[in-house]
């Protein structure tokens, strides 16, 4: 099973920079990491895999795939549902980011009894995760959609995103008394 999702990851990954090739091929390279969203979270989950399958932990990659494979996961489902909602319509390739987003932030929940995280792995994900977003909000290296006139409103939700995340993260994986499974 792991190296099925494995497989599947790494192709979404792969999938996700050739989506970003545009907006990366306009992006300064000072913000050239913290672009692409969703393929960088589908890469930490990669590596998370990588390390089960050698019956290991990698905690500080843990943090960065659960929270960051849930936000962006999230965040791209509500983003096709507004241009759902704003336009009337969504192409086939929203659906499709829809499916594959839910299913990127499922898993990461999913192996939360896996994981070894501790507080200060959670505070180091926390500041790169809010960081990212003042580089998407203040900078706007955000991912193009065609809502550009609810960028502050997407900047805000996307804020309270990340503090959602980092809270399940911390329930999940960094709390007392959370279930833990071995390898």
């Amino acid at each position: 099973m792991l190296w099925i999702l494995l497989f599947v990851n790494l192709a979404g990954t792969v999938y996700g920079y050739y989506w970003y090739r545009f907006q990366l091929a306009d992006t300064p390279p000072i913000f050239l990491i913290f672009v692409p969203d969703s393929p960088t979270a589908s890469l930490f989950f990669v590596f998370v895999l990588l390390a089960f399958l050698k019956k290991k932990n990698w905690p500080l990659l843990e943090a960065l795939a659960i929270v960051t494979l849930f936000k962006y996961g999230v965040w791209a489902i509500v983003m096709n549902l507004m241009v759902l909602n704003v336009r009337g319509y969504l192409p086939w390739e929203g659906y499709m980011l829809i499916f594959s987003h839910g299913a990127m932030a499922i898993q990461g929940l999913l192996f939360s009894p896996y994981y070894r995280i501790k507080w200060w792995h959670l505070l180091l994900v926390a500041l790169w995760t809010l960081h990212n977003d003042i580089i998407d909000y203040v900078f706007f290296m955000f991912p193009r959609y065609s809502l550009d006139e609810y960028i502050p409103y997407i900047g805000y939700f996307t804020f309270w995103l990340s503090v959602v995340s980092l809270f399940i993260t911390y329930i999940l994986c960094v709390r007392k008394n959370r279930t833990q499974l071995s390898l």
